[in-house]
């Protein structure tokens, strides 16, 4: 006997690979959905970290900023004290000042010249005088620039020819202004730059023409 099946088993696989293909198409959803739930997790973790390490990074270098700017306050306190550590020698070491200015005039200014005043003006000094002749002032320049142990760099301003006297008794001088720089304690003993160079105005032998005026 020959049997027909007349069920609709047709429309019954298509129902069933329907089903199956919602039921693949939502299992693939949900591991998508865990997937990018899983990587969401991972990345905001590794962002909470980096975060963490940017505010311990920002912390330490907010702290050496502040570590930075009390050592540049020190540095200037120390070179603030120094400066007045300093101030407070040179004014001990200025107080004998006069006095080796004194001796260094006395023991430097040959014979022939008579030095009529001067004044001190901080480190320089001005000074005024006679001489029998211009040898006489290069000399004293010369001693000044190159043998005195405490008086430099001196500076002849004005060298002229003059009389001093009336009548027979008259002579015929040079009258010499210059300046000269007094040394402080601390710089005495402190070695020169190169070789000792002639002072401004202490040639080897007369004195320089444009410094010198009306002499005869």
């Amino acid at each position: 006997m020959i049997r027909i099946n007349l069920l609709p088993h047709r429309e019954e696989k298509r129902k069933q690979k329907k089903q199956a293909f919602f039921a693949l198409l939502a299992l693939g959803g949900v591991i998508g959905v865990g997937i990018v739930l899983l990587v969401g997790g991972y990345n905001a973790r590794a962002i909470s970290i980096q975060d963490a390490r940017n505010t311990e990074l920002k912390t330490a270098i907010s702290g050496l900023d502040k570590k930075i700017a009390e050592i540049a306050t020190l540095k200037q306190e120390i070179e603030a004290l120094k400066a007045r550590q300093q101030a407070v020698e040179d004014l001990q070491g200025d107080r004998n000042q006069p006095v080796y200015l004194l001796d260094e005039l006395v023991t430097q200014t040959p014979a022939g010249v008579y030095l009529k005043s001067f004044r001190q003006d901080g480190q320089k000094v001005a000074v005024n005088g006679y001489a029998q002749s211009q040898e006489r002032v290069s000399e004293l320049l010369r001693n000044l620039a190159g043998v005195s142990p405490w008086l430099e760099r001196p500076d002849l301003i004005e060298v002229k020819s003059t009389g001093l006297g009336q009548g027979k008794t008259a002579k015929k001088v040079v009258e010499f202004n210059l300046t000269v720089f007094i040394k402080r304690p601390r710089d005495k003993d402190k070695p020169e730059e190169g070789a000792k160079a002639k002072a401004p105005g202490a040639p080897a032998s007369g004195l320089p023409p444009a410094k010198a005026a009306g002499h005869a």
